[in-house]
């Protein structure tokens, strides 16, 4: 969704986006829920809303919920003292703690134990926990951000998760819209990961073929900037070409473009390969096949909607970008 500290994209649900951060980051609110799906960006948002608050000087504790078991999850957030179980031979610190004047953010939060969900209820408010096998109880001054890749209500009525938990992390939510959604954007992220990879690598691919483009506009990206960038630098890695061609795109993804039902194609030539498959390309023009694909695409829009504007937001890119498109494949 975004890299290197800020949000990168102009699609209206991402002004939205950096509008709900810039205003919430700098209030008093303690707890905020971040709702996305996997690789939109959860912890980028998570990490600006501590960075722009006045909070910044403080710790920014990352804690994924999923990745520590049930078993030790109590004794990472709140810590323990000496002798609290066998095996405590000192006192240890809990994140919570460490988290004091700073923010903590508890990623994938649906997680979470149904018992360490009723002390993290409790912490949230009185601001006081206990470390295992401590007597008193121990202030902290933490703001809190959760994220999950679910919507939470849905697990409240499946039973999974506290509903007076979920109330208390609802009062301030941010939605981060999914990549497929943001039309454009998809492209101006793309030119800022080749910049970045560039650099990294030490070549220069700035530009891309115009088949590419519109793969890129029409793929749902179901991994979101996750998947578009660790594609970018698998082409990096592995490619040699100047500038991104069709052929570099993998399988999988050219698989699930043509099977929008834009394009009626004969038998796939994928149907008995490996799907990731370096260097493997198929028998058939992609680059004429992805032509007819956008142009069915367009005279679906421009019958389904009142005007060439309507139809440019249908298909989530400007006016500009449809008459161009429309002007190279002929439809003018």
């Amino acid at each position: 969704m975004a890299y290197d500290g800020e949000i990168i994209g102009e699609h209206p649900s991402i002004a939205e986006t950096r509008r709900l951060i810039a205003k919430v980051a700098t209030s008093p609110a303690r707890t905020i829920l971040i709702y996305g799906e996997t690789g939109s960006g959860k912890g980028l948002v998570a990490r600006m809303l501590h960075e722009k608050s006045a909070r910044a000087n403080g710790e920014f504790i990352d804690v994924n919920c999923a990745a520590i078991p049930a078993n030790l999850m109590e004794s990472e957030l709140f810590g323990f003292e000496k002798g609290a179980f066998t095996g405590a031979l000192s006192k240890k610190t809990g994140l919570v703690e460490a988290a004091h004047g700073g923010s903590i953010f508890l990623d994938e939060i649906r997680e979470l134990d149904p018992v360490l969900q009723a002390k993290l209820l409790s912490l949230l408010d009185t601001q006081a926990f206990r470390r295992i096998g401590a007597v008193r109880s121990k202030r902290v001054d933490v703001r809190f951000i959760a994220a999950t890749n679910r919507i939470l209500s849905g697990e409240v009525r499946a039973g999974r998760f506290r509903d007076d938990l979920y109330y208390r992390l609802q009062v301030v939510a941010i939605n981060v819209p999914p990549l497929r959604d943001r039309g454009e954007d998809v492209l101006i992220l793309a030119d800022h990961f080749m910049r970045k990879l560039g650099a990294r690598y030490g070549r220069t691919i700035r530009a891309m073929e115009p088949a590419v483009r519109d793969i890129f506009l029409s793929y749902k990206w179901p991994g979101n900037v996750r998947e578009l960038e660790n594609l970018l630098e698998r082409i990096f890695i592995l490619e040699e070409d100047r500038r991104i061609l069709v052929r570099h795109i993998p399988p999988r993804i050219m698989r699930e473009v043509d099977g929008s039902g834009a394009t009626a194609v004969g038998p796939s030539a994928f149907e008995d390969s490996d799907p990731d498959a370096p260097g493997e390309t198929s028998s058939f023009d992609f680059h004429a096949r992805t032509q007819a694909f956008q142009h069915r695409m367009i005279e679906r829009a421009l019958a389904e909607n009142k005007g060439r504007s309507a139809a440019a937001r249908s298909l989530g890119i400007s006016r500009h970008a449809l008459r161009h498109q429309m002007k190279k494949l002929g439809m003018e």
